[in-house]
Order: structure tokens, then sequence, then C-alpha cells
């Protein structure tokens, strides 16, 4: 857990030193730490959420549904959500209809040859 909470604190501290750069600000050890608590606390609500709509739904496993059920109450958040979920599912017919179409490309190359 501490691991994780120092990984966690890192990587906020990046992201603040990046947008104070670009800002024209300063940010001290203290906000960057409050912050970086803030994003753990929130992080593992959601999690606990996830896992109870799952059970809620007798599933060990968290689902997309899950995850569009937690950003019900945020609009943007959603539509967000619901584009991602669309255009990876695209993207996975697309890579499929590809595999399939080189597996079969290569199997009439070796046909009729002897």
């Amino acid at each position: 857990l501490q691991r994780l909470k120092s990984a966690l604190w890192y990587s906020v501290g990046k992201a603040v030193d990046n947008e104070s750069m670009r800002l024209r600000v300063n940010a001290t050890p203290q906000f960057i730490a409050a912050l970086a608590e803030l994003v753990f606390t929130q992080a593992d609500n959601v999690a606990k959420d996830l896992e109870s709509f799952a059970h809620h739904a007798n599933r060990s496993a968290i689902s997309t549904a899950d995850v569009l059920l937690l950003a019900r109450r945020n609009e943007d958040l959603g539509t967000v959500l619901e584009n991602f979920i669309s255009d990876d599912k695209a993207e996975r017919e697309r890579e499929s209809v590809a595999t399939k179409g080189k597996g079969k490309a290569a199997a009439g190359k070796g046909r009729g040859k002897k």
C-alpha cells in the first residue's frame, strides 16, 4: 500500500510540476501531498463502488456497465466513457476482421501449388 501511495505521489507531483511550469505558478510539496492523498482516497472509493456494483449484479468481475453506472451523475464523463468504449469495440472488430483476412489469405496462397 505504501509503495502504491509513493508511486501515486510521484505521478501527481510530475503532473503538478508540468502544469505549474505551463501556468508559471509554484506548488508547494504540501499541496502535492494533499492532492495525492485526495486522488488516492477518490480512487479507493471508486474501486469500492465498482466492486459493489459487480457484487450486486452477482458477478465476480467488474464490467464496463459498472463503470458507466459509476459515471451516471456526470453526463460529460459518461459521454466520454461511452465514446471510448464504442471506439475500442470498433477497433477490436477491425483487428478481428484483419486477423481473419490474413489467415484466409495465407491459407489460399498454399493451395494449388505442389
